[in-house]
């Protein structure tokens, strides 16, 4: 049996040395979540600059190196593994799926191709046919892991692109849009801006698309579509990131699939309803369209980063994504980078498989179900108190008034300085309105009603 040189045992130990120093520092970061501010706090982030010198000359023993990582950064974050983050539609992540992102760093896996990591190509496509099951979007359908819904919206609608200028006899990744036939983008006035940046990138423009009237929830109105046909691609939306309200794709989409129009669903978070048989009536007809964008580091909570993009049409997301070179060697298993833009990535499929095991189908549902009662409790709390909750709470999204614009910012301001939980502020149809958002597995009943005192004790305070 070969044994080992000197250098490769010191190699060794240096590994296992830094890993346990990280382990060391993380328990003792989520140790103190419940007790510590949310929001880092002004000391902790100027004595995080001095992580941020000139590149010292001399090297530094890794495991000294994780330790002043943990030290000084640790206190300088924002306490998103906690209980008592509610000012984005993002939550702690999930036990499995951050054990499974240390992991996935020591096997160090280039997940792109299936002869470089076979686990990593398996595993990424057992997690994608799992989320395709808990999001009860059709057999068959085609997908890919990309960082977030930015890069999912972007590549379903690459996919969106391909397709229908091949209808059109335009070869768009070989020619460009260049003289390209003309395609028309509709989506609605409250389209999320990662939608937009997202057809920016695409060449299809975030200014030219046909904006939507929307009703007081954001919902695009169906009665006020334009004429939909086979150069159309039609953008709808699942869960409105400030209301959390659905458009009505059930009232829409069969007449759009009828006209030809390609219909893609940006549904982040709201998606993921389809999940709980409390909420899976939200999503009745999103089934129907070709392609959908979501966030498994949102509800799902596998951390970052981690977003999901479907496409019913297989052939045009392979169209749109694929890469071929003499050295890329390809099995006959389905490559990774057929369906991303990424050829060299992290394996965050294996991350996400190890969250949605340690869920299963209850657990995922359970998430939904905790996390949206603990909103309509924020919206009660806050409405028994006089407060004007601004949307209807058909999910995990409260919009809250305090009276005027001044009253509501000092109410967000104090509330973020104090610590006790950490909420942004919006504004919604023109009123300034601060967002919670309750998507943590870790959020408890105590976590919600120590918020909302922090509220109201903050909102009952007279101006300064």
């Amino acid at each position: 049996m070969p044994t080992q040189s000197i250098p490769e045992r010191s190699e060794l130990a240096a590994r296992i040395s830094a890993l346990r120093q990280a382990a060391l520092s993380a328990e003792s970061y989520l140790e103190g979540l419940g007790s510590r501010h949310v929001a880092p706090r002004p000391e902790s982030v100027a004595a995080m600059n001095a992580l941020c010198g000139p590149l010292p000359h001399a090297k530094t023993d890794p495991t000294e190196v994780v330790r002043l990582l943990g030290n000084l950064g640790g206190p300088a974050t924002m306490a998103i593994s906690g209980g008592r983050f509610f000012g984005f539609v993002i939550g702690g992540c999930l036990p499995a799926a951050m054990a499974a992102s240390w992991l996935v760093s020591a096997w160090d896996q280039n997940a792109g191709l299936w002869i470089a990591s076979p686990v990593a190509a398996d595993l990424e496509n057992t997690a994608l046919e799992w989320a395709r099951e808990l999001l009860g979007l059709p057999v068959g359908i085609a997908g890919g892991v990309v960082t977030g819904a930015t890069l999912a919206n972007f590549v379903a609608l690459a996919a969106a692109r391909h397709r229908l200028l091949e209808r059109l006899d335009w070869d768009v990744e070989a020619e460009g849009l260049f003289a390209a036939p003309e395609l028309k983008v509709v989506v609605g006035e409250e389209a999320h801006p990662t939608l937009l940046k997202s057809l920016s990138m695409l060449g299809l423009g975030k200014k030219r698309v046909v904006r939507v009237p929307v009703d007081r929830q954001g919902r695009l109105r169906a009665d006020a579509l334009p004429h939909l046909d086979d150069r159309t691609i039609l953008c709808l939306q699942a869960g409105n990131v400030n209301t959390g309200a659905f458009d009505p794709a059930a009232a829409i989409c069969p007449a759009a699939r009828a006209a030809g129009a390609w219909i893609h669903v940006d549904g982040a978070f709201g998606l993921w309803a389809a999940a709980s048989p409390e909420y899976s009536h939200l999503v009745k007809g999103f089934e129907l369209a070709d392609s959908w964008a979501t966030d498994a580091h949102k509800w799902p909570n596998i951390g970052y980063d981690c977003g999901l993009a479907f496409v019913r049409d297989e052939a045009a997301l392979r169209a749109a994504m694929s890469i071929r070179a003499a050295y890329l060697e390809r099995s006959e298993h389905r490559e990774p980078s057929d369906y991303t833009p990424e050829l060299s990535r992290r394996a965050r499929g294996v991350e996400m498989w190890a969250g949605l095991r340690q869920l299963g189908k209850a657990g995922m549902a359970e998430i939904v179900e905790r996390t949206c009662a603990h909103a309509r409790r924020f919206a009660d709390g806050l409405r028994e108190a006089g407060f004007e909750v601004l949307n209807e709470v058909v999910l995990n999204q409260v919009l809250v008034s305090f009276g005027t614009a001044e009253q509501t910012s000092r109410v967000i301001a104090r509330l973020q300085s104090d610590g006790t939980c950490w909420c942004g502020p919006t504004t919604w149809q023109g009123k300034t309105a601060m967002r919670i958002s309750v998507s943590s597995w870790v959020t408890t009943e105590e976590d919600v009603e120590r918020s909302l005192a922090a509220m109201l004790r903050f909102a009952s305070q007279p101006s300064a």
